[in-house]
């Protein structure tokens, strides 16, 4: 191959060539011009300034790499002599330019990786939890992401789109981040990034406020006689708009502005209330789960996997009650069996063979009877978990009740267990006050749990 040295000079005067040939570099070993011959493409030929090097530890037995650097036309060959030697530098330091620069055009882009990362994480997740992920890579994830090499993504970039979109939606903000870090985990473990490349990990979250609601005993009173008024008489029909009483879908009969909510439903409220269940571990509930001679739900799935509920009396109650009604309606039907004509204790009205999807107008019912706006059916499971956190049953207990997975999750509810500061303020005020002369000292007596 002809040397010579690759100046400006060199470039304007290069030799004809006839097949492709390169011209090497007097005095910068490893620094080249590629030149092609003129063809049906390139009427006058082509030319690239190049870079060859043998990688590693070098040596005849180890083949040599080549870099393209850009062409004469793009490049000086001062600038390219220089980046160059640049380049020849790192690999004596052991990089390997080649190798870099063809992962970076295998690497893909995150919009890329979310299908093969959802296709290995879906099915290890609740089909609940699958449509709030789907949905936070369609509407944020991806448009906010999706083009970007996942090797690439600075934690600069999470952390100024966490910062940007928690302004107005802290909590999804939160979620979508968490979801982030996730993809990131599973990218490294399938090699799509670098072991240690997690730009999502360590971002400080937002502060979200608590939506926990507990109801007050006179609250609690107000919501079950709703609950029997909506089951028996009837609520009384309220208009949405009290100055139209003519409007389109208001009844014309004043003997039906009622509105009433099935057994079904009525029993349905009830076990929330008496059990502090998740809504769809009751609406899901199957008949072969329900042991009622030991008092038990043996739910086979759940949000947090395999659960057991225990029943307390008022529970069993409701669950005898329904189970009695749904025998006696199978065999009013004529069905030979001693079981419900339907596997699930709350079945579809309009298809046995499917649960009853929600309970949002029985309960729009109810809370509007019991004039408690505003509350949400997952109060009931906080209202549970306080009245045990007031009565001192103990964190621990709680929360085997209400099956959570961990015990920071009940750790919400130590504010309500008022017991021990009661017994502490008892005995520093006792002592505080006969001091004073305020008391005897044998009425300073801490009160009982």
């Amino acid at each position: 191959m002809p040397t010579l040295k690759l100046g400006r000079k060199a470039l304007s005067n290069l030799p004809t060539i006839t097949r492709p040939t390169i011209f090497y570099d007097a005095e910068l070993k490893g620094f080249g011009l590629k030149a092609l011959p003129p063809s049906g493409r390139h009427a006058a030929g082509s030319r690239s300034w190049i870079v060859e090097y043998r990688p590693g530890s070098g040596g005849r037995n180890v083949a040599k790499r080549r870099v393209v650097l850009g062409s004469p036309e793009t490049l000086s060959p001062e600038t390219a002599r220089e980046a160059a030697r640049v380049m020849l530098a790192r690999v004596r330091l052991g990089e390997d330019p080649a190798a870099r620069r063809k992962e970076a055009r295998i690497a893909q882009s995150i919009a890329e990786l979310e299908p093969l990362y959802s296709a290995d994480t879906n099915p290890l997740r609740k089909p609940r939890t699958v449509v709030l992920y789907m949905a936070l890579w369609k509407n944020h994830l991806i448009p906010a992401f999706g083009p970007s090499n996942a090797r690439d993504l600075k934690v600069s970039d999470v952390l100024r789109f966490h910062r940007s979109f928690g302004q107005k939606h802290p909590s999804t903000a939160n979620r979508t981040i968490i979801l982030l870090s996730h993809f990131f985990r599973w990218a490294q473990q399938a090699q799509h990034v670098a072991e240690n490349h997690n730009p999502a990990r360590g971002i400080q979250k937002f502060k979200e406020r608590g939506r926990e609601r507990y109801l007050a005993s006179n609250e609690l009173s107000r919501l079950g006689a709703a609950i029997r008024l909506a089951e028996t008489e009837g609520v009384p029909w309220r208009a949405a708009d009290p100055l139209r009483p003519n409007a389109k879908h208001t009844p014309k009969r004043p003997e039906v502005r009622l509105t009433k909510i099935d057994r079904e439903a009525a029993a349905a409220l009830r076990l929330l209330i008496f059990t502090g269940a998740r809504l769809r571990e009751i609406l899901h509930l199957r008949w072969r789960e329900v042991d009622l001679d030991r008092g038990l739900l043996l739910l086979s799935d759940s949000k947090t996997g395999k659960k057991t509920i225990v029943l307390g009396s008022p529970a069993i109650v409701v669950l005898s009650e329904l189970k009695a009604a749904a025998i006696a309606l199978a065999a009013t039907a004529g069905s030979r069996s001693t079981a419900p004509l339907s596997e699930y204790v709350f079945p579809s009205m309009d298809d046995l063979t499917r649960p009853k999807a929600d309970l949002k107008r029985p309960w729009a019912t109810v809370i509007r009877a019991a004039d408690l706006p505003g509350l949400r059916l997952h109060d009931l499971r906080h209202s549970f978990a306080s009245v045990g956190a007031g009565a001192s049953m103990g964190l621990p207990v709680i929360g085997k009740l209400l099956g959570h997975a961990d015990v920071k999750t009940t750790a919400r509810y130590a504010h309500l267990d008022s017991s021990p500061l009661r017994r502490a303020s008892d005995a520093i005020g006792g002592a505080i006050a006969v001091a004073m002369g305020e008391m005897p000292q044998a009425a300073a007596v801490p009160q009982k749990a």
